[in-house]
């Protein structure tokens, strides 16, 4: 299964959300791959620890250049992927020069690229996470083409509220488009505080819209700062915590089928 995590909101959890449930999805001994899209790179330093430093020569920086070039003898997919200091997660880093190749990427229409480069990979991976930058960009378009769920964090602000109608008709285009295939799988209520009514009022806003709220939402915690800090996913930083229970809560609901 291929997920992409989408927001056109900056600061919603993108990043964490799909770092930490990659992590899950590994630790329960699935063959997990990430996809980090975001020239800032944050899912990639989390995942490979505060030393590792962007190469140009691999992950998403050296797949989109060799698809700019012909070159007689192509490197496979999986080149390009790194192991993780965790055990069957792998990932597909970013770099910052990513923003540099976007526009050459656009003008060549390799809007598909990415989706043939991960059905290459089909038969090595379990599960693929996609973290994609907030902003509905060639990368991000690219990431809904190539993905087959759609899960979208929500931080239960009123703005965020505004812009997620306008996200989902983004969605919407994309699947009638180019990607009949992509389904949004749910929202996810992320930095959740139980005792703010604002929050409990968003919420029951959108479930009475017939939104597809999952359940349980993630809290707010000052722990997903450590493992921040300490490039550690929280199930392996603090496997008994709160806001971990709820994460592989959430894991095991997305994947109750």
């Amino acid at each position: 299964m291929r997920r992409v995590i989408f927001n056109q909101k900056g600061g919603v959890g993108k990043s964490t959300i799909a770092s930490n449930l990659a992590a899950i999805s590994a630790a329960k001994g699935l063959r997990t791959l990430v996809v980090d899209l975001d020239a800032q790179a944050n899912t990639s330093a989390y995942l490979l620890g505060r030393d590792w430093e962007p190469d140009s020569a691999q992950g998403m920086v050296g797949l989109f250049e060799q698809c700019l070039s012909f070159r007689l003898y192509e490197k496979a997919t999986e080149d390009f992927v790194l192991e993780t200091p965790y055990s069957d997660l792998h990932i597909l880093p970013a770099g910052r020069d990513l923003e540099l190749l976007q526009v050459k990427l656009e003008a060549r229409y390799k809007i598909y690229k990415l989706r043939e480069a991960l059905e290459a990979l089909a038969d090595q991976y379990d599960a693929v996470y996609l973290d994609t930058p907030p902003a509905l960009n060639f990368f991000t378009r690219s990431a809904l083409i190539a993905a087959e769920r759609c899960l979208i964090p929500f931080d239960c602000d009123d703005f965020s509220r505004q812009a997620l109608y306008e996200l989902l008709d983004n969605v919407q285009e994309m699947r009638q488009d180019h990607n009949p295939d992509l389904d949004v799988e749910g929202i996810i209520i992320n930095q959740f505080q139980s005792r703010a009514r604002v929050m409990q009022q968003a919420v029951a806003e959108l479930e009475d819209d017939g939104q597809p709220v999952l359940s349980p939402p993630l809290s707010a915690s000052v722990k997903i700062r450590e493992s921040h800090l300490r490039s550690i996913p929280l199930i392996h930083l603090a496997p008994s915590h709160k806001l971990t229970r709820e994460y592989v809560a959430l894991f095991d609901a997305l994947n109750a089928d």
